[in-house]
């Protein structure tokens, strides 16, 4: 008898043509985060992980934090799928286990087993009643379930099953660029978009010396915190200083917002392009602020052509906070650093863009040489979720 980890594929299971594809990346992933802990086999219906020193705690923990698995179970696995076998390796598995009611479920995946599914769940259901004092069998309801899968070579018994974070493996669905602010909306937007297989790099607008090196620090956190599910993350700092203070000098200040954002996806889509990213992912959500109207929307995103994926965009505050939390990312968002998106805000910021207002106003500034400068003198670094950032002065 062996102790395994296997995973249930979930949604990964639809792909049909593409299948062995997402589930090699999957394998790829694991082993990425994993290292050379575990020993990886799959098919294209099971994944199977021994860990190699026996630390199941830590390999479920990593599991955990993949997407593409819908279910991690930890089961024990027998050669022999004798009857008298897996009758005497039951006994032993459940021994050190407490409960009241239980039930047994059978799948056969090999249909020429001797034995039907219905009669070996009496047979087994029946000698744990003989092998065991105070439990008795209850089919609706059961305190525990024995669950016992005939495959075509071996048998598994296993009982409870962890709950996967589910989506595609990072990276089958192409490559994103993250706005990346020092806010609550766009960590759990990046989040987002990694679950349905897209793989990220960030992009974050400075503009020293009216944003801190704290802020700065807490967006390399955040980016941390992404790297667990992205196995890593390349963040570019656009040094967007000279481009706001023009905007501020030179632009009616209730387009200040406008304008800026507009310079910020001009930027964020030729660095995509020279990343071979396909999408700009960013957290705006509808109706939050000025710039996110829908009019406001239209307005800023007509300057490029890539397009532009809004995860948390139907989103309530609430509902984002609530992600924000279960991701690990709410109490490094909250830290009062200010990054470029609420420094110099206007009063009263439009809400309903005139196009053609915004066209106008650039003119008033040499927009294009500054976002020449600012992409060709941007810094890209790559933090992992195993980087050792020292961040301890920002919490």
């Amino acid at each position: 008898m062996k102790k395994l980890i296997f995973l249930k594929y979930g949604e990964l299971s639809t792909k049909k043509d593409n299948r062995n594809f997402f589930i090699k990346t999957l394998s790829d992933d694991i082993k990425k985060n994993l290292k050379d802990d575990v020993e990886i086999k799959y098919d294209l219906g099971r994944m199977f992980i021994i860990p190699k020193n026996n630390n199941f705690h830590e390999v479920i923990k990593k599991l955990k934090n993949i997407f593409g698995i819908h279910e991690i179970i930890v089961a024990y696995k027998l050669e022999d799928r004798e009857l008298e076998t897996i009758k005497a390796n039951i006994i032993n598995i459940i021994k050190e286990k407490k409960f009241k009611t239980f039930k047994v479920d059978v799948k056969r995946s090999d249909k020429n087993y001797p034995i039907d599914g219905m009669s070996l769940r009496k047979i087994l259901g029946g000698h744990i009643l003989k092998n065991a004092n105070d439990i008795k069998v209850d089919v609706n309801n059961p305190e525990f379930i024995v669950n016992v899968e005939i495959r075509i070579k071996e048998v598994l018994i296993y009982f409870d099953s962890i709950k996967g974070i589910g989506g595609y493996p990072v990276g089958t669905l192409g490559k994103g660029i993250l706005m990346l602010s020092g806010g609550i909306d766009s960590p759990v937007a990046g989040y987002l978009a990694m679950k349905r297989g897209i793989k990220l790099e960030g992009i974050y607008f400075e503009s020293p010396p009216h944003t801190s090196e704290a802020a700065l620090d807490k967006v390399k956190a955040l980016a941390k915190k992404l790297a667990v599910y992205n196995n890593d993350i390349k963040l570019h700092i656009i040094n967007f200083t000279e481009i706001q203070e023009e905007i501020y000098k030179n632009i009616p200040h209730e387009y200040l917002i406008t304008i800026m954002r507009r310079m910020m996806y001009r930027i964020s889509a030729i660095v995509a392009a020279r990343s071979n990213a396909k999408i700009i992912v960013n957290g705006e959500s509808i109706g939050q602020v000025a710039s996110q109207t829908l009019t406001s929307m239209s307005a800023i995103n007509e300057v490029v052509k890539i397009p532009v994926i809004r995860p948390v965009a139907c989103f309530d505050k609430l509902e984002i906070i609530d992600l924000a939390k279960k991701i690990d990312t709410y109490k490094t968002s909250i830290l009062p650093y200010e990054d470029c998106c609420t420094i110099f805000v206007p009063e009263h910021p439009v809400i309903n863009p005139d196009k053609e207002k915004c066209v106008e106003y650039e003119k008033l500034i040499n927009y294009e040489d500054m976002i020449y400068r600012a992409i060709k003198n941007r810094t890209t670094i790559k933090i992992t979720g195993e980087d050792e950032l020292d961040f301890q002065d920002l919490l």
